[in-house]
């Protein structure tokens, strides 16, 4: 008999397992947007809607009511794919999702909209996933600002700009606008 004692394998995503491996990284990101819960929720219920303020993403293609198939970059100009199911849906207050079985980065997920009275509600985004090639994968997806707590803390805000204001603020300047000024 061996001398070590392995731990049955937890399969409930990582957002919500009792057992998180550390090999699995790990973010949580809050932000409060000036907007009722429901209707923040009801825009990321619509997985076509993410692409609008979520920087890496290339596409998201809705496969059914529960399934859709992402697109996003990664580092050194290569995109990673997978297709994600949602595994609870509590309407006006949270999704939870996991990636299928052969996704290129393994993940799982939770938004959760939480009424803050006056202040509007606070979307939080618990994500977690594999990287790949472990810890030197995710220091180099961090190099190349690809590490999805970077993303997500981004995304958070771009979303919240696009909620309150209708329009996600940028420092680019595009060429038309420089011949303009030039000009």
């Amino acid at each position: 008999m061996s001398d070590t004692h392995e731990r049955p394998r937890d399969d409930a995503p990582v957002t919500a397992s009792k057992t998180i491996e550390p090999e699995r990284a790990l973010s949580a990101e809050a932000v409060t947007i000036a907007r009722p819960a429901h209707e923040l929720y009801e825009f990321w219920r619509n997985p076509l809607n993410l692409a609008r303020f979520m920087e890496n993403v290339v596409e998201i293609v809705a496969l059914g009511t529960e399934r859709s198939r992402w697109t996003v970059k990664a580092p050194g100009g290569k995109t990673v794919s997978w297709e994600s199911v949602i595994t609870a849906d509590e309407p006006g207050k949270s999704l939870t999702w996991q990636s299928a079985e052969g996704a290129d980065i393994a993940n799982s997920g939770r938004v959760e909209f939480i009424a803050a009275g006056a202040r509007g509600t606070v979307v939080r985004a618990i994500i977690a996933y594999d990287p790949p090639g472990g810890t030197v994968g995710q220091m180099v997806a961090k190099l190349f600002q690809r590490e999805p707590r970077i993303q997500t803390r981004r995304d958070l805000r771009r979303f919240k700009q696009l909620m309150e204001t209708g329009e996600i603020a940028t420092a680019a300047r595009n060429r038309r606008l420089l011949a303009e000024q030039e000009g």
